[in-house]
């Protein structure tokens, strides 16, 4: 086997770091002359481009590569991200019959308008992209970083997004709400309301109609103590959530209290979600009632009945899927400095996957009491 002489090999060596010392002193000289045009305006140089779209795209594939993805099939999914879209995504990205703002048209690099053409990332890709943001670009971080819930929502819209044409993107984003048309004079001398950005209605519903998404809570007949509680607790960063807090940061006080007082007054919806076992709506209820002494778990209703304190939610009616993913995160792990959550957590954490899933069956099967029999 022919051997490389030592001199040969040095010199190979001293010619790399050369050449990698040059290409350093080069680009610092580059950057401390100035004359690389960082303006916008002017867009970057072709190899420049070239170079940060390779580098952005394996730094995406390879900082995902552990995440597993989660199943993206769920309508309640699906409906709760494109509300999400709608608020936080679609000024930027645009959406069916919502067009890129022009000021997003002149970001660099410009947002893509998600609808028509997206890269080919994969499930886990999307969601290190909506969770972390990429740097040097608009597309910021998730709010909640504990909130993967709320971000594996949004990757489910996405992938369901270039499959939308305008209205069925509007019902979707939405939720039925109808969006009154404005006079000239409300146009000119108020807030653009048109797009419902921040419409708590959204997800929420008004009136007769609760939640699209079971995901979502139903806020009909809360007490107004809690409502306000949990929005001044969103707007104070004191509860996680990339979606809530966002929207109760842009809310005054006294809105605050508009919007607890309009949902603390209207009539839940009437029909409660059928059981998936009447064995399952029995457990649930022993735990309600009894609670279970062994694991130190006390009886939910000695918080969640209608004479409990204000602050405490009235879970009768409630969403079970709602309530068994609000369960999992305490189990899991998430903290916050709300008050409520600091009781829940450690209870949450004493449940098994059974009992969550028992306790929450049971309040959705229960007929939500009229606002009027209920403290508010």
């Amino acid at each position: 086997m022919r051997t490389i002489p030592r001199s040969r090999l040095l010199l190979f060596v001293r010619l790399i770091v050369l050449g990698l010392t040059s290409i350093v002193l080069g680009g610092f000289l580059l950057a401390w002359s100035g004359l690389y045009n960082v303006a916008a305006s002017r867009g970057h140089w072709a190899v420049i481009d070239a170079i940060l779209t390779f580098g952005m795209t394996n730094s995406v594939k390879t900082h995902a590569l552990g995440i597993e993805a989660r199943p993206l099939d769920s309508k309640d999914l699906v409906t709760l991200g494109a509300a999400h879209f709608q608020s936080g995504c679609a000024l930027c990205h645009g959406a069916p019959g919502v067009p890129v703002s022009p000021i997003a048209q002149s970001m660099l690099p410009s947002p893509p308008d998600l609808s028509k053409s997206m890269r080919e990332w994969r499930d886990r890709e999307l969601f290190w992209i909506v969770k972390n943001g990429i740097k040097y670009t608009g597309m910021p971080a998730w709010v909640a970083q504990e909130r993967d819930d709320e971000v594996w929502a949004v990757v489910a819209f996405l992938r369901r997004l270039p499959t939308l044409d305008a209205a069925a993107y509007r019902d979707m984003a939405l939720g039925g709400l109808t969006v009154p048309a404005q006079s000239g004079r409300e146009i000119a001398t108020t807030e653009a309301t048109s797009g419902a950005v921040s419409a708590c209605a959204r997800c929420h519903g008004e009136k007769q109609r609760g939640p699209n998404s079971r995901l979502v809570p139903v806020l009909h007949g809360q007490p107004v103590g809690f409502l306000m509680a949990a929005l001044e607790d969103y707007a104070n960063a004191r509860r996680p959530s990339g979606i809530m807090q966002p929207l109760a940061s842009d809310l005054s006080a006294d809105d605050r209290e508009r919007v607890a007082r309009y949902y603390a007054g209207l009539a839940p919806p009437a029909t409660p979600e059928p059981p998936s076992s009447d064995e399952a709506v029995e457990r649930g209820r022993m735990l309600a009632t009894r609670g279970d002494p062994g694991a130190r778990i006390p009886p939910c209703m000695d918080c969640h009945n209608t004479s409990s304190l204000e602050v405490y939610p009235r879970l009768a009616g409630q969403h079970a899927a709602y309530m068994a993913n609000r369960l999992r995160l305490w189990k899991n792990g998430l903290t916050s400095r709300s008050s409520t959550d600091a009781i829940m957590a450690p209870i949450a954490r004493s449940l098994s996957e059974q009992q969550i899933e028992d306790v929450s069956v049971y309040f959705s099967s229960m007929h939500a009491p009229a606002p009027g029999k209920q403290n508010h």
